[in-house]
């Protein structure tokens, strides 16, 4: 009996270590490429199933949270079958089944506290290296393996010729900053004003980075943060929010390129008529909200939005992969019947256990919703949502939001976590 209990305990801890590293090499994936992050999420849902099929946890299918997700698999599989290209549609919407199970895998992968700890320390030193390439390339013009990007005012990192990376910082900031603050009040000195640096630093980052609506979600997910954080004084918050002004102002008026892209540029933009009609930004959201126009019910497909517009030569079209705001990019693509069951799921998965979360104030849960909050920021240009890279990074925060609190992870009914 004893040998079998230390086999088990053994086997337990290899599990642990083989799920740490391949959940570890997530951020990296996702800088490599789109094949690669697929790759390593198929290896760490191929290799959950293994394990959640033998121990015969199918009674977790009927929990509310699962079944809401199927619901919304089920609606995307439907989705293609009215939209205008099946083919480019079914293989978006059948490859969405890999979040739902990538949910439950690191819900259950969450259990344990230790192992999310270990997690984050990995995570903090690749986002660490992140940060600092991104001030090495604002200083140098090339990142530390020689990427430099076309237009000098932004920034491609470790993102060879894509202008992504306050995006993927902004997908991983706050879980970390999150992490940062699990048991604040017991950290030293030291310790607080390393956390201060840190988020100082990523500030600096994202900023240099010239990703206007990035920046701009950033500081407004770090305002929700640290409004609901009740173990930061007002003094210190203060001291912060007078930090980030200094920092603003420091920049505009230090750095050209950065005067340029958040000031002058949009200046420019909205004070002359012709420019404001000609911004492309404000051209996109007119191309999907025609798009919707014409196919108001259920849009023309998910990942179809390029099929219309490129497909199909018009003046009042935008040839373009997706018109780069949420809300336009679902009314086009899954019209208004569409878009209430998608918004309707998520904003209910989002918010329904809001009082649990507030009251709890587990501060890597709170650094989830607040990342997931910017997501659905109106008029903001943004990635598309079903996306590899966005999606993945949504997913990723949608299920530590849940699986890092005792009281919201799926899995607490069977391991008594109530």
């Amino acid at each position: 009996m004893t040998l079998n209990l230390k086999n088990k305990y053994l086997n337990q801890n290899i599990l642990n270590i083989y799920f740490l590293i391949i959940f570890s090499f997530i951020p990296i994936s996702i800088i490599i490429g789109p094949a690669v992050s697929l790759s390593n999420i198929l290896l760490i849902i191929v290799s959950f199933l293994f394990i959640f099929l033998d121990k015969n946890n199918l009674p977790l299918l009927k929990d509310k949270i699962i079944l809401l997700l199927i619901c919304l698999y089920f609606y995307l599989i439907f989705n293609s079958f009215v939209s205008i290209n099946f083919e480019i549609s079914a293989q978006r919407n059948i490859g969405f089944l890999r979040y739902i199970i990538l949910f439950i895998t690191i819900n259950y992968f969450f259990l344990k506290q230790e192992n999310h700890k270990n997690l984050m320390k990995y995570w903090m030193l690749i986002i660490s290296v992140v940060l600092f390439d991104v001030i090495w390339e604002f200083y140098t013009g090339q990142n530390i393996l020689g990427y430099e990007a076309t237009n000098k005012k932004r920034i491609v990192s470790f993102f060879k010729d894509e202008t992504i990376v306050a995006a993927f910082i902004n997908g991983f900031i706050f879980i970390l900053i999150g992490y940062l603050f699990v048991d604040y009040e017991n950290k030293n000195k030291l310790q607080k004003i390393l956390i201060s640096f840190f988020i100082i630093i990523a500030i600096i980052c994202i900023l240099f980075s010239g990703e206007r609506s990035n920046t701009l979600k950033f500081l407004i997910g770090l305002s929700i943060f640290f409004g609901i954080n009740n173990k930061i004084k007002i003094k210190h918050k203060i001291f912060f929010v007078l930090t980030i002004v200094c920092i603003l102002i420091f920049s505009f008026f230090k750095f050209t390129e950065i005067k340029h892209r958040y000031y002058n540029d949009l200046v420019l933009i909205f004070a002359d008529k012709e420019k404001r009609n000609n911004y492309i930004y404000f051209q996109l959201y007119n191309s999907g909200i025609e798009v919707f126009k014409e196919n108001p019910a259920f849009g023309v497909g998910n990942k179809n939005y390029r099929v219309k517009t490129c497909g199909m030569p018009s003046e009042i079209y935008i040839c373009n992969s997706h018109p780069h705001q949420i809300y336009i990019e679902f009314l086009s693509e899954h019209g208004i019947i569409g878009t209430i069951i998608l918004m309707g799921i998520l904003f209910y998965l989002l918010f329904n256990n809001l009082k649990i979360i507030l009251l709890s104030r587990n501060f890597l849960q709170i650094g989830c919703l607040s990342y997931l909050i910017t997501v659905f920021i109106p008029m903001l240009p943004s990635g598309s949502f079903f996306s590899d890279f966005n999606a993945t990074l949504f997913w990723i925060n949608f299920s530590l939001f849940y699986a890092s609190n005792p009281k919201t992870n799926i899995f607490r009914k069977f391991y008594n976590l109530n």
